[in-house]
């Protein structure tokens, strides 16, 4: 079992910047996959970034150039750094784990969730 929770999320203007993090305890390991997607109401849970265990990452295009996802292994701490955040960024962020090196940037790929964290970025 894996536990993960989120923290850093909040209110800024267009063009601010935003630090997420994600915690994870329990049965971690350097090898799993973890990754961040977001969630507007009545909307699917979309892939924004992940890293795999060798330290590759991949971005959603929405993002890309935008965000940027680091880890620390000592730590078992994941970070989303979001600069240039635009109101299409609003949404609920959640930190991801898989159990196995990163696959697909599919949700249902994913095996532990955190709670999610508040992004709203006004205009």
């Amino acid at each position: 079992q894996v536990k993960l929770m989120e923290s850093g999320g909040g209110s800024v203007q267009a063009g601010g910047s935003l630090r997420l993090s994600c915690a994870a305890s329990g049965n971690t390991y350097s090898r799993s996959c973890m990754g961040w997607f977001r969630q507007t109401p009545g909307m699917g849970r979309e892939g924004v970034a992940m890293i795999d265990g060798d330290g590759s990452t991949t971005y959603a295009n929405s993002v890309k150039g935008r965000f940027t996802i680091s880890k620390d292994n000592a730590k078992n701490t994941v970070h989303l750094q979001m600069n240039n955040l635009s109101p299409e960024d609003t949404a609920m962020y959640y930190c991801a784990s898989r159990v196995d090196l990163c696959a697909s940037m599919w949700f249902g790929s994913f095996n532990y969730w955190g709670q999610g964290a508040q992004v709203t970025v006004s205009s």
